[in-house]
């Protein structure tokens, strides 16, 4: 675990860095803060915070698109738990790359599904041309961005506040017009549906960026723009002001604290991932000392399902035990899913959802059981109805992957494509449809079993096949791979993995107490 993080830590630093000094420097001397600097000044400091899709695109187009150009995060403004959209000018000038599309959306269906506020910090040069086809077009491109907009001013009535930092161009200025509130920064920001370039080859017309679309322009003239800045960092007061007329939130009045000493996580787990472990040990450092009350613990022991508080917030945990265990049905193996398991689990849910109860799912596991007995028992229909419940739960879901998130277990442990509210990984994480051995005998079983019958060695040519199998199932189940696809918001410090799900279970608070965010 230790190893991981610092792995994690040091590619995170890398890519904080945006698009390097000489671009940071840049955008001082014009100025400008950087996102990174705008987003410290807005978010209150003490608070817990964390960044989601920071892995996004890391491995993509030869590292040039650090975090896809674009900082996304849950913090607190002025008390109240927001998400922040900040361009990263450093990074080509702000523009869009596909996986930029992903990471705003991404922000806004959490702005959305907890009915928390929403700020965009633009400064961005718009699409990235050479790769349009990938932006531009299709059902999840750059219009879903407008429709989210537009959803959360007319129906949701999610607050969302747009300031212009620098430029906001062609489609890119509908973001900020389709906000409640527009600020602009004199000097620095610009919008438009065309640049002065643009302006000049389509209609002939030569014109300064300032009388096209500057701020002092959109605040006297067009009144597109309804406050302005002398510059970032009074643009950011403004907004924090705003922020401070908000009603105020019900936080529970103390943290009591955890049980166990946090840092205890970096040693819980075993170097193998295979080993077993105590998941007990997992809850200590997460939940509060008080009020954990396990549900059926003698019961399909596997799974470890319980009333609990976490930062005196109530919430429901289901978590994979691992190793062997005893039950009155014969020994059961942890991290899978039998019958009696699913059925367990599904009742738990359905009280949760009759509770108003939010869902903590620490997953740790390795699939559904198979077999006759399996079969006879009905585990099809279970899991079915495991799902199903899960699924049509409208309590907020949380999910964090701690080790193995394998197969059809993934899915009924609220996996990413059920919607949960936030999803988190710790660096061991693990998420693919197998393990590597598992997927060499799936692949090549039958041949290495007719060798073997026929008494032959392994030929060079399917040795080296096995090899590549297991060496990209490694790759595909890393956890940066997968944040690097934006299959988790977060990979997250287990030390800090208390902090960060007080923070979301604060950000779900808002739709505790009624019907979920319809399916869009």
């Amino acid at each position: 675990m230790r190893e991981r993080l610092a792995e994690l830590r040091t590619l995170e630093a890398k890519l904080r860095e945006g698009g390097g000094a000489a671009k940071i420097d840049k955008q001082h001397r014009d100025g400008k803060m950087t996102a990174r600097e705008r987003l410290a000044a807005l978010l209150d400091p003490a608070a817990a915070s964390f960044e989601v899709g920071l892995l996004i695109a890391h491995d993509l187009y030869e590292g040039q698109a650090p975090g896809a150009g674009v900082v996304t995060v849950v913090g607190k403004i002025a008390g109240r738990v927001a998400v922040v959209v900040a361009n990263d000018a450093t990074v080509k000038a702000g523009a869009w790359w596909p996986e930029t599309i992903t990471k705003i959306l991404r922000a806004q269906e959490i702005a959305m599904r907890n009915r928390i506020p929403i700020v965009y910090l633009v400064d961005s040069a718009g699409v990235n041309l050479p790769l349009q086809d990938g932006i531009f077009p299709g059902q999840y491109g750059a219009a879903r961005i407008f429709y989210y907009n537009s959803l959360m001013r007319r129906k949701l009535r999610v607050p969302q506040i747009a300031a212009v930092m620098g430029m906001c161009i062609a489609g890119g200025a509908y973001l900020p017009a389709l906000s409640d509130v527009i600020y602009m920064v004199e000097g620095t920001s610009f919008m438009g549906l065309g640049g002065p370039n643009l302006v000049k080859g389509a209609t002939g017309q030569v014109t300064g960026a300032e009388a096209l679309g500057g701020a002092t322009m959109h605040t006297t003239e067009s009144g597109v723009a309804h406050f302005r800045a002398v510059d970032d960092a009074d643009c950011i007061r403004q907004i924090r002001a705003r922020f401070e007329s908000f009603p105020k939130p019900n936080v529970p009045a103390a943290d009591p604290g955890p049980a166990a000493d946090p840092t205890r996580l970096y040693d819980v787990l075993p170097a193998d991932h295979r080993l077993p472990y105590a998941i007990e040990e997992v809850l200590g450092s997460i939940l509060d000392a008080d009020g954990f009350a396990e549900f059926q613990p003698e019961f399909a022991p596997e799974f470890l399902c319980a009333e609990a508080r976490l930062q005196g917030r109530a919430v429901g945990v289901i978590a994979n035990r691992r190793g062997f265990l005893k039950s009155s049905k014969g020994p059961r193996i942890g991290g899978i899913v039998y019958t009696e398991s699913a059925r367990k689990v599904n009742y738990f849910v359905e009280n949760a959802e009759r509770a108003r109860l939010p869902l903590l799912y620490l997953q740790d596991v390795s699939g559904f059981m198979v077999g006759v007995d399996a079969e006879k028992s009905g585990i099809i229909r279970a899991g079915a109805e495991m799902v199903e419940s899960m699924a049509c739960a409208t309590v907020p879901k949380i999910v964090v992957t701690i080790n193995h998130a394998s197969g059809a277990g993934y899915y009924a442990m609220a996996g990413q494509g059920f919607d949960p509210h936030f999803t988190f990984s710790w660096p061991t994480a693990r998420i693919g449809v197998m393990e590597g051995d598992s997927a060499v005998q799936a692949v090549h079983g039958p041949e290495l079993e007719r060798l073997k019958q026929a008494g032959q060695p392994v030929p060079a040519e399917l040795a080296e096949k096995i090899a590549k199998t297991r060496a990209d199932y490694e790759r595909w189940l890393d956890a940066r791979y997968a944040a690097a696809r934006g299959h988790c918001d977060a990979v997250i410090d287990p030390a800090e993995t208390r902090s960060i799900l007080g923070l979301a279970l604060e950000a779900c608070a808002g739709t505790a107490g009624h019907l979920a965010l319809e399916r869009l």
